[in-house]
């Protein structure tokens, strides 16, 4: 079997003295995992975290560890290894992708949000709201379409103060003042989407990722 593709390495770790397992995010097969031969001994085109450009797996079997051939095109990572604000955000989305997304299933719109979200980190006039836009993508593909446009108990547009954790839908003051101490107040921000986020973790039996936590 053969998939030939683009994609973002996401996360790479020693398998043996010479090669590498990689997660390789792409856009038609979602995440993507193989071995790199030859990773941690490369002297010139090292794969690094963050680095974009054409991937091609190979194996016999479906079923089978698959091999990668990666030939990196652009690093997106560069220009954000200096500032510590943007890596956060680097490393918490690829932490989430590596940690919530199924292997080969396809995830298009999210690809790109990722491609996007990365490629402008460096010029962002407010680099944490572009990256909560992400996590409420993210959540979107996860099952959390978050729906800020009417109250859920009785569609009115006005006076929506609070998110339901359970349905991601609005709620306005007069429905949500017998439940205030359940649900979540808007706007939304990145502790609320880590709270529905802790609860998908939680659902795949894992901890959210250290480096979500970190802001």
């Amino acid at each position: 079997m053969q998939i030939e593709t683009i994609g973002i390495l996401i996360n790479i770790k020693p398998f043996s003295e010479r090669d590498s397992i990689a997660h390789i995010f792409t856009p038609d097969n979602g995440v993507l995992v193989g071995l790199l031969r030859g990773a941690n001994v490369a002297r010139k085109n090292k794969p690094l975290i963050g680095q974009c450009g054409t991937v091609s797996w190979n194996a016999r079997l479906d079923s089978q560890l698959g091999v990668f051939h990666f030939e990196a095109e652009k690093n997106l990572s560069a220009p954000l290894i200096f500032n510590n604000d943007l890596l956060k955000i680097m490393n918490s989305t690829f932490s989430l992708i590596y940690a919530l997304l199924p292997e080969r299933e396809s995830y298009e719109h999210l690809y790109n949000r990722t491609f996007d979200l990365l490629l402008n980190l460096p010029g962002a006039n407010n680099p944490y709201d572009s990256y909560l836009k992400w996590e409420i993508d993210l959540l979107c593909d996860l099952g959390y379409a978050l729906d800020l446009t009417k109250c859920s108990g009785c569609q009115k547009t006005e006076s929506l103060i609070y998110l339901s954790p359970k349905t991601g839908r609005a709620v306005c003051a007069n429905c949500g003042a017998p439940y205030m101490d359940k649900l979540y107040k808007l706007p939304i921000n990145l502790n609320v989407t880590k709270r529905f986020l802790d609860n998908v973790c939680k659902m795949h039996g894992i901890e959210i990722p250290v480096s979500r936590k970190m802001f």
